[in-house]
Protein backbone atom coordinates (compact mmCIF):
# COMPACT_ATOMS: atom_id res chain seq x y z
CA UNK A 1 0.00 0.00 0.00
CA UNK A 2 1.04 3.48 -0.88
CA UNK A 3 0.44 6.27 1.33
CA UNK A 4 0.32 9.85 0.07
CA UNK A 5 0.25 12.79 1.84
CA UNK A 6 -0.83 15.90 -0.36
CA UNK A 7 -0.99 19.54 1.26
CA UNK A 8 -4.62 21.15 1.23
CA UNK A 9 -4.80 23.87 -1.05
CA UNK A 10 -7.12 26.24 1.62
CA UNK A 11 -9.23 29.22 -0.75
CA UNK A 12 -8.41 27.13 -4.15
CA UNK A 13 -11.28 27.62 -5.84
CA UNK A 14 -11.81 25.25 -9.19
CA UNK A 15 -11.16 28.26 -11.73
CA UNK A 16 -7.47 29.02 -10.47
CA UNK A 17 -5.99 25.85 -9.46
CA UNK A 18 -2.39 25.86 -10.41
CA UNK A 19 -0.78 23.19 -12.74
CA UNK A 20 -4.37 23.14 -15.48
CA UNK A 21 -6.43 20.63 -13.32
CA UNK A 22 -9.90 21.98 -13.67
CA UNK A 23 -11.88 18.57 -12.83
CA UNK A 24 -14.44 18.43 -9.70
CA UNK A 25 -12.98 15.53 -7.75
CA UNK A 26 -16.38 13.52 -8.18
CA UNK A 27 -15.78 13.71 -12.44
CA UNK A 28 -11.67 12.06 -11.69
CA UNK A 29 -12.92 9.15 -9.54
CA UNK A 30 -15.77 8.35 -11.99
CA UNK A 31 -13.15 8.72 -14.71
CA UNK A 32 -10.88 6.32 -13.01
CA UNK A 33 -13.71 4.05 -12.09
CA UNK A 34 -14.56 3.71 -15.97
CA UNK A 35 -10.73 3.22 -16.85
CA UNK A 36 -10.07 0.72 -14.53
CA UNK A 37 -13.25 -1.17 -15.55
CA UNK A 38 -12.27 -1.00 -19.36
CA UNK A 39 -8.89 -2.63 -18.07
CA UNK A 40 -10.78 -5.39 -16.59
CA UNK A 41 -13.27 -6.37 -19.55
CA UNK A 42 -12.16 -9.93 -21.13
CA UNK A 43 -14.75 -8.65 -24.15
CA UNK A 44 -11.68 -8.95 -26.30
CA UNK A 45 -10.07 -12.28 -25.09
CA UNK A 46 -12.14 -14.42 -27.32
CA UNK A 47 -10.54 -17.67 -26.03
CA UNK A 48 -10.88 -17.71 -22.22
CA UNK A 49 -13.42 -19.56 -20.57
CA UNK A 50 -15.16 -16.56 -19.08
CA UNK A 51 -16.12 -15.03 -22.60
CA UNK A 52 -17.96 -17.52 -23.41
CA UNK A 53 -19.82 -17.82 -19.72
CA UNK A 54 -20.66 -13.87 -19.73
CA UNK A 55 -19.06 -11.49 -22.48
CA UNK A 56 -19.49 -8.11 -20.25
CA UNK A 57 -18.33 -7.64 -16.49
CA UNK A 58 -21.29 -6.89 -14.63
CA UNK A 59 -23.31 -8.35 -11.96
CA UNK A 60 -25.44 -10.73 -12.89
CA UNK A 61 -29.41 -10.24 -11.65
CA UNK A 62 -29.87 -12.04 -8.17
CA UNK A 63 -33.43 -14.05 -7.78
CA UNK A 64 -35.30 -14.16 -4.25
CA UNK A 65 -34.04 -17.89 -4.34
CA UNK A 66 -30.56 -18.48 -2.95
CA UNK A 67 -31.21 -22.47 -4.69
CA UNK A 68 -31.83 -21.70 -7.26
CA UNK A 69 -29.65 -18.57 -8.58
CA UNK A 70 -26.47 -21.38 -7.26
CA UNK A 71 -27.79 -23.99 -9.83
CA UNK A 72 -28.51 -21.30 -12.66
CA UNK A 73 -24.57 -20.09 -11.37
CA UNK A 74 -23.65 -23.65 -11.93
CA UNK A 75 -25.05 -24.27 -15.21
CA UNK A 76 -23.80 -20.86 -16.70
CA UNK A 77 -20.48 -22.26 -15.82
CA UNK A 78 -20.45 -25.58 -16.30
CA UNK A 79 -19.73 -26.80 -13.03
CA UNK A 80 -22.32 -29.43 -12.47
CA UNK A 81 -21.90 -32.72 -10.51
CA UNK A 82 -23.03 -35.17 -13.65
CA UNK A 83 -20.41 -33.12 -15.65
CA UNK A 84 -17.68 -32.91 -12.54
CA UNK A 85 -17.74 -36.03 -10.45
CA UNK A 86 -14.85 -38.04 -12.58
CA UNK A 87 -12.48 -35.25 -11.22
CA UNK A 88 -13.28 -36.36 -7.93
CA UNK A 89 -13.11 -39.76 -8.62
CA UNK A 90 -9.95 -39.66 -10.25
CA UNK A 91 -12.12 -41.41 -13.52
CA UNK A 92 -12.63 -41.31 -17.24
CA UNK A 93 -14.88 -37.99 -18.03
CA UNK A 94 -18.73 -39.15 -19.08
CA UNK A 95 -19.26 -39.60 -22.75
CA UNK A 96 -21.88 -39.25 -24.56
CA UNK A 97 -24.21 -42.36 -25.98
CA UNK A 98 -25.64 -41.05 -28.86
CA UNK A 99 -22.49 -38.79 -30.29
CA UNK A 100 -19.59 -40.16 -28.25
CA UNK A 101 -18.05 -37.13 -27.13
CA UNK A 102 -17.40 -35.46 -23.69
CA UNK A 103 -20.87 -34.78 -21.76
CA UNK A 104 -20.65 -31.07 -21.01
CA UNK A 105 -23.67 -28.68 -19.57
CA UNK A 106 -23.57 -26.73 -23.07
CA UNK A 107 -23.77 -30.57 -25.02
CA UNK A 108 -26.91 -31.42 -22.75
CA UNK A 109 -28.55 -28.22 -23.06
Amino acid sequence: MLELWVTSRQGCQIDSCPNGYHYPCGDLRKHIKMLLHSKWQWDSETNKKLHAVKLLVEPWPSLANRKADTLITRLRIGHTRFTHLHLLLGEEPPMCSLCNCHVSVRHIL
